[in-house]
């Protein structure tokens, strides 16, 4: 059972879906970034799509082709040698995706400065996989915990208000940056666990993701 639960934590954080998970955090604390008052318009569920599309669908695709061709012997990728491919494809999306909505006047520079810091840390971890296995499933969560903070200080009020079908919710930004830290140990754990990393692959990872998106922010701003 707990071998079930590490595995589906492993999978809905996924490095791949961060920043899709960064944009919907960032539309829900503060729509009036993108110039709309819920994530649920138009524009916002168009931009949703394409991030997803972008930094999750294509090269999850084409990470399936690998498997099915036999570049890689599972999905999980345990040698570090499996994951050069993987970096590099998944890279490439991720820089033209920042390029094009960098250019973008409706998204706001302060997601086209997550995207870019999670470009950095991919690459980061592409060149740090050639010594040790660092891990991405940390550097992922590292980068969620920086947008956190980033955004607490930068691009939030004290707290914003969550719209339900049954009703409204209000969070206190002190509640999310205690549970994302929360999640960020979890997805730790988990990983360790199935024993895909050993402790010094995760401290290296929350640091690769957390440096690259303050870095992204310092030159953007």
């Amino acid at each position: 059972m707990l071998k079930f639960i590490a595995h589906f934590i492993s999978l809905i954080s996924h490095p791949l879906l961060i920043p899709t998970y960064m944009l919907v955090l960032l539309m829900t604390i503060n729509p009036y970034l993108f110039g709309m008052h819920d994530i649920s318009e138009r524009t916002s569920l168009d931009l949703l799509l394409r991030t997803f599309i972008n930094t999750f669908f294509i090269p999850a695709f084409a990470i399936v082709i690998m498997k099915f061709q036999g570049l890689i012997s599972s999905f999980q990728m345990e040698k570090k040698s499996e994951r050069t491919g993987p970096y590099i494809i998944s890279g490439m999306f991720y820089i033209w995706h920042f390029r094009n909505i960098l250019d973008n006047t409706q998204v706001p520079l302060a997601f086209s400065s997550f995207i870019l810091g999670a470009t950095i840390a991919l690459f980061l971890a592409f060149l740090l996989n050639v010594f040790t296995k660092v891990s991405a499933h940390a550097t992922g969560m590292g980068g969620l915990l920086a947008m956190v903070i980033i955004t607490m200080l930068q691009f939030s009020y004290d707290s914003f208000v969550v719209h339900f079908s049954f009703g409204s919710l209000q969070l206190n930004m002190t509640i999310v940056l205690i549970a994302t830290i929360m999640l960020a140990g979890i997805v730790g754990t988990a990983r360790l666990y199935l024993k895909a990393h050993i402790p010094s692959d995760l401290y290296g990872g929350y640091l690769i993701g957390f440096v690259s998106q303050v870095f992204a922010f310092r030159l953007l701003f």
